[in-house]
């Protein structure tokens, strides 16, 4: 299953608009934010908000992500197990509905998050953006919206990939 259909007119369809540059989208306006998660959930998507704004460490992400995205009771709150977790959100195990058209993270206040803990900020972000290429293999739109107060915020770029070695074994001439 393809994750968009090219037979719908995907110029309105704004989850592909948001999708075009990447599964993170940054937020200035609240406003405009509230537009976008209003389409999202009419169009059937799974929307998890979360007020970042309020985490004044990263055990507050933790204890709010494991709430948001139904974790299991032996998340080990760190980013390790965030990004494992992640990988079962992915594959549908649990947090998101196959039902839905998607499930979109939506961090507001991101700002004030990352000004206290940069490196985790970036960090979660990256994983997401990881996570939203593997789930879009199985047809899962994974999208993470982040708006920020600071309209200087910005991230290194996020999901970088290396290139890996096949993992078929190719025979050996001996």
């Amino acid at each position: 299953m393809a994750p968009f259909d090219l037979r719908t007119d995907l110029a309105v369809d704004r989850a592909f608009l948001l999708a075009t540059n990447g599964p993170v989208t940054l937020f200035r306006s609240r406003e405009v934010l509230a537009e976008t998660t209003a389409w999202l959930a009419e169009h059937g998507y799974q929307l998890v908000g979360l007020a970042a704004g309020g985490w004044t460490t990263l055990a507050g992400f933790h204890e709010d992500i494991k709430a948001g995205l139904d974790f299991p009771d032996y998340y080990g709150h760190n980013l390790d197990a965030f990004n494992d977790c992640m990988r079962d959100v992915a594959t549908y195990d649990y947090g998101a509905s196959p039902d839905a058209t998607g499930t979109v993270l939506v961090f507001t206040g991101y700002d004030a998050f990352a000004g206290r803990e940069p490196r985790a900020a970036q960090v979660i972000l990256d994983i997401i953006a990881g996570t939203a290429r593997s789930a879009m293999l199985v047809g899962h739109r994974l999208l993470c919206l982040v708006q920020s107060d600071d309209p200087r915020l910005g991230f290194e770029p996020l999901g970088a990939t290396r290139a890996e070695w096949s993992p078929t074994r190719w025979p050996t001439r001996g």
